[in-house]
């Protein structure tokens, strides 16, 4: 019994033996290059024309180290590659239409991978990054129902009208860019302060001194993968958004998956294709809808006998608010559930609802 138990121990390290061997074989195919020699970054380097002063060892360090968090962070970088094949031809587009860099694209992944829902601390939302205020003054709507800084397209309009605007105010596209990300007021103080002209000169919240950095080594990677061992093929790549839209106008609050149904998908795709949707209900009012391609023929058609037969079957009744009511009794007095109660109002555990105000409630 213990020469068979020492034959099976002997064959099972040989079998490892033989797993590491084959992984370290696929490693090899990959064609990682060292880090030390990924990160001999030679000139001349610019952003969006501006150069880069290499010949600043401290500039050359703070570079160097961002190419190494970067690169050893692989599985990041390969699904920025992928998903860069989506969204980087609008954006470039967008810049091109307003005569600015093309370098500016890497910002939209410094800020937010390019994913929808990425937020901050700090409030901000979506694939630029926008916090409230900034979101409103280049015109995004930001409601309890709609948060256009998670839609790709209005987001990237609004944000190549801010850059071109920090261009205009600082007269430079890398203190426009840092700008971007610590806000202008703090960068005109510290320029106030400071008396320096450029980025690479200031003294700058750590976050704000490593941004153009990290930028700088996104566009290196970006500019040529195979060099740093990225080898995608073509259909590694995620394919670009396709849809149609389709315009709608409500006369009351109304389910999203009524959307989907007209569309012949499921919910989950609509809120995909409409990030920017907050919730599970449309208000009332007009609004442009993506839905997947080729569901916009006869959508119209389709979604009006939805509404129609669900309008039927839901009831909708208005209630006005009575002294002493509160959201719990009114959810059991109408044998609804205190979620789909809030839901239907556009409410939250903390809203106070008042005498005299209109509540609606489908039975």
């Amino acid at each position: 019994m213990i020469k068979q138990l020492l034959l099976c121990l002997v064959v099972l390290c040989l079998s490892g033996n033989n797993v590491l061997a084959d992984s370290a074989s696929d490693l090899a195919s990959e064609s990682l290059p060292s880090l030390l020699s990924a990160i001999r970054i030679k000139g001349p380097l610019d952003f969006c024309g501006e150069p880069v002063p290499l010949d600043n060892p401290e500039v050359h360090e703070r570079l160097e180290k961002e190419m190494l968090l970067l690169l050893w962070n692989r599985p990041q970088v390969i699904l920025w590659l992928k998903r860069a094949s989506r969204y980087f031809p609008y954006i470039e587009n967008t810049l091109a239409q307003n005569n600015m860099p093309d370098d500016l694209k890497y910002l939209a992944i410094a800020e937010s991978a390019l994913l929808p829902h990425a937020g901050s601390s700090q409030g901000a939302v979506g694939y630029w990054q926008f916090i409230k205020q900034t979101g409103l003054r280049y015109g995004l709507t930001i409601d309890e129902n709609i948060d256009e800084r998670r839609n790709f397209f209005a987001s990237t309009r609004a944000a190549a009208a801010y850059l071109q605007d920090l261009h205009d105010l600082f007269g430079s596209w890398t203190l426009a860019a840092a700008a971007y990300n610590m806000g202008e007021a703090g960068l005109q103080e510290d320029k106030t302060i400071q008396k320096v002209d450029s980025y690479y000169e200031f003294y700058l919240p750590p976050e704000t001194e490593r941004y153009i950095f990290k930028i700088i080594s996104i566009k290196l990677i970006f500019s040529n993968p195979s060099r740093y061992g990225f080898h995608l093929q073509e259909d590694d790549y995620y394919q670009p958004l396709t849809f149609d839209k389709v315009k709608i106008t409500l006369v009351s609050r109304t389910p999203l998956y009524l959307v989907a149904q007209a569309s012949g998908t499921y919910f989950k795709q609509i809120k995909n294709l409409n990030p920017e949707i907050r919730g599970d209900e449309l208000p009332e009012g007009t609004h442009v809808i993506a839905v997947p391609q080729g569901a916009g023929e006869n959508f119209h058609s389709r979604f009006a006998s939805l509404a129609a037969k669900w309008q039927q079957e839901y009831k909708m009744h208005i209630y006005i608010v009575k002294k002493g009511d509160s959201l719990s009794t009114i959810a059991e007095r109408f044998h609804v559930s205190l979620p789909s109660l809030m839901a239907w109002n556009a409410l939250t555990p903390d809203s106070f609802i008042r005498p005299g105000e209109k509540l609606v409630i489908y039975q």
